[in-house]
């Protein structure tokens, strides 16, 4: 990995990422990266986010923090909207099945999250509500 790559960021880790099938942008400060990709609730656009990601098992684990904002992220906001979403993970483009985590299943996942980006428990911290784990299911 590139030093560089961890000041990739937004659209520019999105274009990075794609260009070189994840070969840079995919590990980034510590963690891995996904894009999602989604379709905007008002536009109609398709938007794509990274995202730190963790597996559990054959799942893909993200997380809606927007740094502890009191809103959801807009990803997040789309997604519950239009759940026809689809991730990259390095070079491979795939449908997957979203659903929200709810329960002992949350707190573990936030614990597996929270292993490899500890600022999540800060962003808990910071705002009334609760942050959601979101689980991505290859279709």
């Amino acid at each position: 990995m590139a030093a560089e790559d961890d000041e990739l960021f937004g659209s520019e880790h999105v274009r990075v990422y794609r260009e070189t099938d994840g070969e840079r942008g995919y590990e980034w400060r510590g963690t891995t990266i996904l894009l999602l990709t989604t379709t905007g609730r008002r536009s109609g656009e398709r938007r794509t986010t990274p995202l730190i990601h963790r597996t559990d098992g054959d799942r893909y684990v993200v997380v809606a923090s927007k740094g502890g904002s009191p809103e959801h992220p807009d990803w997040f906001e789309n997604l519950t909207a239009d759940p026809d979403v689809e991730i990259q993970v390095k070079g491979e483009r795939f449908a997957v099945e979203p659903s929200i985590a709810v329960g002992e299943e949350r707190e573990r996942l936030w614990e597996l999250m929270a292993e490899v980006w500890p600022d999540y428990d800060d962003y808990a911290a910071r705002t009334e509500r609760e942050i959601p784990v979101v689980i991505l299911t290859r279709r």
